[in-house]
């Protein structure tokens, strides 16, 4: 059974950090590309980091560069997001995601929020 759990959100203050977590199991980690969105209140999902399967590459949305650094360890079969001076509209639900192979997985979120 496929399972993305996040863990490491929670309530930080302006220009604060977090490094979120998730752990996954019941596929081949490795080998796919992975992916951390987010969904603010009223908004749609929005990509906000990606990695690829041997953590060489990464790309980031606009507003996140500099200041969100998304990783991966394929032996402990985790994804990392390290957010860093942290705004307030930072503030949403964090998804992990894997990709690839016809396959599309979600986790069920952790909530950031971040106060101003």
């Amino acid at each position: 059974q496929v399972q993305l759990v996040e863990s490491g959100g929670g309530l930080v203050q302006f220009g604060g950090s977090l490094r979120l977590s998730c752990a996954a199991s019941g596929f081949t980690f490795m080998r796919y590309a992975m992916s951390w969105y987010r969904q603010a209140p009223r908004k749609e999902r929005e990509l906000v980091a990606v990695i690829t399967t041997a953590g060489d590459i990464t790309y980031y949305a606009d507003s996140e560069t500099g200041r969100f650094t998304i990783s991966r360890d394929n032996v402990e079969n985790t994804l990392y997001l390290q957010m860093n001076s942290l705004k307030p509209e930072d503030t949403a639900v964090y998804y992990c995601n894997a990709r690839g192979y016809g396959m599309d997985y979600w986790g069920k979120g952790t909530l950031v929020t971040v106060s101003s």
